[in-house]
């Protein structure tokens, strides 16, 4: 996923089809965690702009493209699993990524994705509780 989404990063287009099944054939164990994956990298793709967004805003001081890739791809795929993937507790999206950057960034990276992953959750439980209230 992490691989797909560098690669759209820096050249604007995904892998091939069969680029992707060769990369995923040894690592991944299932069709359904495929399934996953390519409806995470799609839908990620898909919201780009809207996504970029909400990380800019949530991220306050930071300018998305002065971020490390592996950060911006990490908040862009948490991203959006918050706003798409009700199906996925919020927790368990925080959490994965902050895994993710722990295995994958810098030192302190996966401290600062939990913190722009908690605000954009919040931020959208409040719009969700406001929706509610109309």
């Amino acid at each position: 996923m992490l691989q797909n989404l560098f690669q759209f990063d820096f050249t604007g287009k995904l892998p091939s089809r069969s680029e992707q099944e060769e990369f995923l054939k040894d690592r991944v164990p299932s069709k359904e965690i495929i399934a996953f994956i390519d409806d995470l990298v799609a839908g990620t793709i898909k919201h780009i702009k809207e996504i970029d967004e909400i990380i800019a805003v949530a991220s306050q001081h930071w300018q998305l493209q002065r971020l490390a890739a592996v950060d911006r791809n990490i908040l862009r795929a948490a991203t959006y699993e918050l706003l798409y993937r009700d199906d996925i507790p919020i927790a368990v999206t925080i959490n994965e990524a902050v895994d993710i950057a722990k295995k994958f960034s810098t030192g302190d990276s996966y401290s600062f994705i939990n913190g722009v992953l908690d605000k954009i959750s919040a931020d959208r439980q409040n719009k969700r509780n406001v929706n509610k209230k109309n």
